[in-house]
């Protein structure tokens, strides 16, 4: 390959010194124009083929930074010799003009013919001119190609000079003298380049440029103004707060970055669409506008994510515990090295623009990866913290070890020549870490949101409490969703931003995309990740627009009629559950998922229920049957088992029943189903209340019947039909027992109705005198007369005495307790 690449740099050489001597000998030929046309078509030809095996070998060695530099150096060659050879036409050009003028234009109709000798060197000139002519545009044609194959190749090392970071490169020939004088010509290259384009503007299209100016200001105070309007709490920390709390102070923090951040974005990227929709940009220009607008971005990111992290004039708003002088100092630091890292970036786009030699790119790497690599072990050096004593306290061991590790691996890579990796390294810390820091303050800020009951306390829940009342769990759960999409919100948008910062490129991040979204196949069953996410938010939506006509349907329509509140639950939550059904219908046919293809899991979910399932169909069958048949219904007062309460919900697999000492039992349908349940308000609140009363013995009980009933008929309560009845019970073991029955319009009344009652049975029977007998019995001692008992004389003595003065008995059995003697 060397000695094929010699061999065709030694016969580019002689195809152009012979091309230069045809060239030089044109203007000094009068004779045989035609074969020294001939011979420079020739050339030219010889020097296109050239190019093209040029071309091939940028091709074949693109990876390879030292043929790109051989290669580059022989299309210099050809471009320069080019150029001068189109050099050297224009005399004979100028001659061959001159003589035409002299000899003037053709003779046209009516005027007297001119010589014959005139017109044939006429024409032989116009002749001569349009194939010299011809030849200058092959060989500009050819100068801009191989202009076009050098800046591809300057693509290609700046590129390779980028990806491979592990390649050294020799810096003295970037610390020469020569450096200075190539860096002052592109700067003077620069401002021509830029000072043209600004007068030209200014003096022949001010309008556009105005007009271009106005829209970008309006669009980034649009941007400015609504964030303003929603997150204006969070905008700028409140100096009248002493001890605002950690959500609101990461809050603070992450907006007072973003929304000024994004708004002067807005403002720039505005500016320069608008600037290119009125074709105000040149081709020269519009390069350097995007690098330069880029670069301001960056720092004012950088110097604003800092400020805001460190809030160097409000101590109580800091994420970070510093004092207020490394502050001031940590946020001047960070902002000199985003400045830094900026304007290497942006006079490698300029060098890349102009096509400037490598050596620039190198000493500009050079120099800007040092400083940043001194700004960061000035960082690691700051003292930050404060100990108990007030003393300056340096930062974390490991962490000032990291920056210390960092600034030097730069520095020393840069001086050993690996200004790839210098570069690479410096642009990551300054990029990649305001990214990454952006990000963990969203992460933090959304496990601030979620913690139990700090989204009750922000400023979305109270907006959202002026619309509908939300009670505290619901607040909470929206605070679990808001730190979900936060977090979700992050990674989607920092992990790009990071991959790009990397060496990746839109494509391949499309490309990822892509075949994530793309069919995932599993035996006969394929679904995509877009499908499944599609199938759940069409779910989503679904489930909100079922509870939402859940809502209307009981609020607005059956609200409006007589329907009982049992009928109208049921009929909300029948509705709730078919919408449910059809929106997951709806998801799994969005998601792309063939039912048909699920045979197998449904087989497997038969087998399952016809085993371990079979309690859980069972409940959630019975649970349709009360919901169809309502044997009950939400309030009604019923009796299952030895459970007695008010049914407060029915749900398909169990009822909620809460009892009258407000106890919750869950209870499972299928026990309401094949046990009896009794229903004191199934069809309607009407029922009969007993009332048990006992009298003593020799009682009135002609009287007492009487008194019973005006009672119970007197009570406003008692319905009069049917009438209220008193029953004489039966003779009892202590006392008459009566038993008052009456019937209640409403039977859950029957509390206070008891009670009623039974203060006026006592107050008339008071009254009356009549007693109401407390439970007693008589006891009867029988004495056997035929088998006397011999009683010790002792005992019968004590007994006597104990008979006689039980006190002086206690006394003498306390004594022989003591004194068994």
């Amino acid at each position: 390959m060397r000695a094929q690449f010699l061999s065709s740099r030694f016969r580019s050489r002689l195809a152009l010194a012979a091309f230069l001597l045809v060239a030089w000998a044109v203007p000094a030929l009068g004779q045989g124009t035609e074969s020294l046309l001939d011979s420079q078509r020739r050339q030219i030809a010889n020097v296109e083929r050239m190019v093209d095996t040029l071309d091939k070998q940028v091709d074949d060695q693109s990876t390879d930074d030292a043929k790109l530099v051989e290669v580059r150096v022989e299309l210099e060659r050809l471009a320069r010799a080019i150029f001068d050879a189109s050099l050297a036409f224009r005399p004979r050009l100028s001659e061959i003009n001159t003589r035409l003028e002299q000899l003037g234009a053709a003779r046209g109709e009516g005027e007297p013919a001119e010589p014959d000798e005139v017109s044939r060197e006429r024409t032989r000139l116009l002749d001569e001119k349009a194939s010299f002519n011809v030849l200058i545009g092959e060989a500009e044609r050819l100068s801009v190609r191989i202009s076009g194959v050098i800046d591809e190749i300057a693509q290609l090392r700046r590129d390779l000079f980028t990806r491979t970071l592990s390649r050294r490169y020799d810096i003295s020939a970037a610390l020469n003298t020569n450096v200075a004088g190539e860096f002052a010509a592109e700067m003077t290259r620069i401002y021509r380049v830029v000072s043209s384009w600004v007068s030209f503007t200014v003096q022949y299209r001010l309008k556009p440029l105005l007009l271009a100016t106005f829209l970008a200001l309006v669009a980034a105070l649009c941007l400015l103004v609504g964030g303003r309007r929603l997150f204006g709490d969070f905008m700028k920390p409140d100096p009248t707060q002493e001890a605002p709390t950690y959500l609101g102070r990461l809050s603070v923090a992450l907006f007072s970055t973003l929304i000024p951040s994004a708004s002067f974005a807005m403002l720039l990227a505005s500016a320069y669409y608008f600037l290119d929709y009125f074709r105000l940009l040149r081709t020269d220009i519009a390069p350097l506008l995007f690098a330069l607008f880029s670069v301001v971005v960056l720092v004012f990111f950088v110097y604003r994510l800092a400020y805001s992290i460190l809030a160097p004039r409000m101590a109580n708003w800091r994420l970070l515990p510093v004092h207020s002088q490394a502050a001031r100092r940590l946020v001047a630091l960070a902002g000199l090295t985003a400045a830094l890292t900026g304007f290497d970036y942006f006079m490698n786009s300029v060098y890349e623009l102009f096509g400037s030699p490598l050596s620039l790119t190198v000493a500009t790497s050079l120099l800007g990866t040092m400083g940043v690599g001194l700004l960061i072990l000035l960082i690691g050096n700051v003292k930050p913290f404060s100990d108990e004593e007030g003393q300056a306290k340096p930062w974390p061991t490991k962490f000032r070890y990291l920056l210390f590790a960092i600034g030097f691996a730069i520095i020393v890579s840069a001086i050993l020549g690996y200004i790839g990796f210098a570069r690479f390294l410096s642009q990551q810390v300054v990029v990649t870490g305001a990214i990454l820091a952006t990000m963990y303050i969203g992460v933090l800020t959304a496990g601030a949101v979620a913690s139990e009951g700090a989204f009750a306390k922000s400023w979305l829940a109270r907006r959202l409490e002026r619309y509908s009342p939300f009670d505290e769990t619901t607040l909470d759960q929206l605070g679990l969703v808001t730190g979900m999409v936060i977090n979700v919100m992050v990674v989607l948008i920092g992990l790009p931003l990071i991959l790009l910062q990397w060496g990746f490129r839109w494509a391949d991040l499309t490309a990822w995309g892509y075949r994530i979204a793309g069919q995932i196949q599993i035996g006969s069953l394929s679904f995509s990740i877009i499908g499944i996410l599609t199938g759940i938010l069409v779910f989503v939506l679904g489930y909100f627009f079922t509870r939402w006509f859940q809502a209307w349907l009981d609020g607005s329509v059956m609200s409006r009629s007589r329907m009982d509140s049992g009928v109208r639950n049921s009929i909300r939550t029948g509705v709730g559950y078919v919408g449910l059904v059809i929106a997951a219908l709806i998801g799994v046919s969005a998601a792309g998922i063939n039912l048909s293809n699920l045979a197998l899991v449904a087989g497997a979910l038969s087998l399952g229920i016809g085993f371990g399932l079979q309690n859980i169909v069972s409940n959630f069958v019975s649970g349709l049957i009360l919901l169809a048949e309502r044997p009950f219904k939400a309030g009604d007062w019923i009796v299952a088992g030895g459970v007695s309460g008010t049914v407060r919900k029915i749900s398909v697999r169990a009822t909620e029943i809460e009892t009258f000492q407000r106890q919750t039992v869950i209870l499972p349908n299928s026990e309401l189903i094949n046990a009896a349940v009794g229903n004191w308000t199934h069809k309607n609140k009407l029922g009969r209340m007993e009332l048990p009363v006992g009298v003593a013995y020799g009682s009135d009980v002609r009287r007492v019947h009487q008194i019973l009933m005006e009672i119970a008929t007197g009570h406003p309560l008692v319905l009069k039909n049917p009438e209220p009845f008193v029953l004489f019970a039966g003779f009892g073991e202590s006392s008459l027992d009566f038993e008052i029955r009456v019937y209640l319009s409403d039977i859950l009344t029957q509390l206070s109705v008891q009670n009623d009652i039974r203060f006026a049975i006592v107050d008339a029977f008071a009254a009356e005198g009549i007693e109401i007998p407390f439970p007693q019995r008589d006891l009867h001692v029988r004495t056997v007369v035929n088998q006397p008992v011999q009683v010790p004389q002792e005992a019968t003595s004590s007994e006597s005495e104990a008979a006689d003065d039980p006190a002086a008995a206690t006394k003498r059995r306390r004594r022989r307790k003591l004194d068994p003697e």
